[in-house]
């Protein structure tokens, strides 16, 4: 069962999540679940939501090793040709491990949409406008916020556009 959770038993890295949420003004509740979500669909089933709510945080490497955050229904494939000509540049990669911890503090599975070391070039795919509550990760395999697009846009300042 998922539990709201504040304090010394909280990872480190949801700790410094929650702060940087209040920070920027989020209103979303931080839940830490008994198990790590790795994927949209095992996020889904323990927050008992679609797959489409599940808000992907995925880091890319573009041609010139700049990252680039793409967040995506969980019910989407992020098609990397269309989006790399989207956004303007040659080439869009999945970021090694290293690359995904380096620019954002944060590894792969626990993605936040913020929160970042600096400010990441983000992308949002208005698919998910169709969820009225989206959960995205909360700097942990096991943690997870919830949130509207609106305020998304707002706390990480993404661009709209077709990712799929």
């Amino acid at each position: 069962m998922a539990q709201e959770q504040a304090g010394a038993t909280e990872p480190a890295a949801v700790g410094r999540f929650r702060e940087r949420l209040r920070e920027l003004g989020g209103t979303g509740r931080i839940v830490v679940l008994p198990d790590t979500v790795h994927t949209a669909a095992l996020a889904a089933a323990a927050l008992g939501c679609e797959v489409g709510a599940i808000a992907n945080s995925l880091l890319f490497a573009t041609d010139s090793s700049e990252p680039v955050l793409v967040l995506t229904s969980g019910a989407h494939r992020v098609d990397t040709e269309r989006t790399a000509a989207a956004i303007g540049v040659g080439e869009l990669r999945r970021a090694t491990p290293e690359f995904v911890r380096e620019h954002t503090g944060q590894v792969i599975g626990g993605v936040s949409p913020l929160g970042h070391p600096h400010p990441v070039r983000t992308y949002l795919d208005p698919w998910m406008r169709r969820h009225e509550e989206i959960w995205a990760a909360a700097g942990h395999p096991a943690a997870v916020f919830s949130t509207t697009v609106e305020e998304l846009l707002r706390l990480t300042g993404a661009v709209e556009i077709d990712v799929a």
